[in-house]
């Protein structure tokens, strides 16, 4: 039988001086103690809020391009309360630039973004509001 090894992922090191996700519910992303209510993106060392798309229906080729400009090695887009896969001509340009890309809800691009942050990845996350 194989052994199975514990891994413990300790958030408190990330450091201070990178952006953290601290919180998320229904309208509501909190980030380093600052509280944002529309779609953003996130990186170790950005946030732009009032990111365009308030849900994933809106989301456009401008938008990953948006993304694209922080040049992250890792792109995570959080596409609201549920998962939802965008169309392949949408997300052509990342793959051109050879960027790694991960889709997932916003919940768990949050967790994805924190523990990527922690292992000091260069990692960007368009993150489309839930709805409350």
């Amino acid at each position: 039988m194989d052994k199975i090894t514990a891994v413990t992922i300790d958030l408190d090191t990330i450091p201070a001086d990178c952006y953290r996700i601290d919180a998320y519910q229904g309208g509501l992303i909190s980030i380093k103690g600052e509280n944002y209510t529309s779609s953003l993106i996130i990186s170790p060392d950005k946030v732009v809020p009032d990111w365009p798309p308030s849900a994933f229906a809106d989301l456009a080729s401008q938008h990953i391009e948006q993304i694209i400009q922080l040049n992250p090695e890792i792109i995570i887009l959080g596409t609201g309360e549920h998962l939802y896969f965008p169309a392949p001509e949408l997300i052509a340009r990342i793959f051109e630039c050879e960027i790694g890309f991960e889709v997932m809800d916003t919940g768990a691009a949050c967790r994805c973004y924190n523990l990527l942050v922690s292992e000091k990845r260069n990692v960007a996350a368009g993150l489309i509001m839930i709805q409350p």
